[in-house]
């Protein structure tokens, strides 16, 4: 009988910084689904062990890589470990992604260079070398922010400069893979509780009553639309940006 299976049944995906936050979310709701889940960490090693054994206690199988989004070189051998260790990949989610903010003028090129090697070089490289292992079906899909489309404070300009980046080589993309039979798609979260911009902190005070559902996104809401664009359901969805904020764009 098959009605109990899972829908990522026998799929390996590959999380980016999937050691915390909406990546670790993701990573557990990919399990969950099925699917054998790899994750990236630079920083966070107890973090990612912590993923691994949810995910393992669940019934799952995982594995962390330890690989800075910022290196090109690590990010191509976190690939291929992935395929090595797992069989393959099937999902790339690349989630790991940093923002380091400042007025225009005092942005230093210390800072501009970071920036683009983990949120714009790291995203093209893993995609490079996750989809020359993917077969038809297989899903790349990016995280950006709903920032590309309402810049709701300042000092965000670099950050909103390298998702505008990834929102364009996400529609460029789907020409190159849609004969392949692989999807592409941009999943814009709008403000969530991550570490990065916690709920009660700086930037929620600003952008909290901007919230149409009056509260801030949750990690595992945002895993829910992922879910779903890496699901057998989501095959004929490729080159959208969707845009999970609370209705905060709107």
């Amino acid at each position: 009988m098959t009605e109990n299976k899972k829908p990522l049944e026998g799929k390996v995906a590959l999380v980016t910084g999937g050691s915390r936050s909406i990546g670790a979310a993701v990573a557990k709701r990919l399990a969950t689904d099925g699917a054998a889940v790899a994750i990236t960490y630079h920083g966070s090693p107890d973090k990612a062990a912590a993923v691994v054994e949810a995910i393992e206690a669940a019934g799952g199988r995982a594995v962390a890589i330890r690989a800075d989004a910022g290196d090109a070189g690590a990010v191509r051998v976190a690939v291929n470990e992935t395929a090595e260790t797992l069989g393959t990949v099937d999902i790339l989610v690349n989630n790991a992604g940093i923002a380091l903010g400042g007025p225009i003028d005092e942005i230093t090129d210390a800072d501009y260079n970071r920036m683009i090697a983990v949120n714009v070089t790291g995203v093209f490289v893993a995609t490079q070398e996750a989809v020359r292992k993917m077969k038809p079906g297989g899903r790349v899909i990016h995280i950006g922010s709903s920032m590309v489309r309402y810049a709701a404070f300042p000092t965000a300009s670099l950050y909103t400069l390298t998702k505008g980046a990834v929102a364009g080589f996400n529609r460029s993309l789907v020409r190159d893979l849609g004969p392949r039979g692989i999807t592409v798609n941009t999943v814009h979260p709008g403000p969530t509780d991550t570490d990065m911009n916690p709920d009660g902190g700086p930037v929620s005070k600003i952008v909290g009553p901007g919230m149409a559902i009056g509260r801030y996104g949750k990690p595992e809401e945002i895993a829910s639309v992922v879910s779903y664009l890496a699901s057998p359901e989501a095959a004929f969805v490729t080159g959208a940006d969707i845009v999970a904020d609370g209705g905060f764009t709107a």
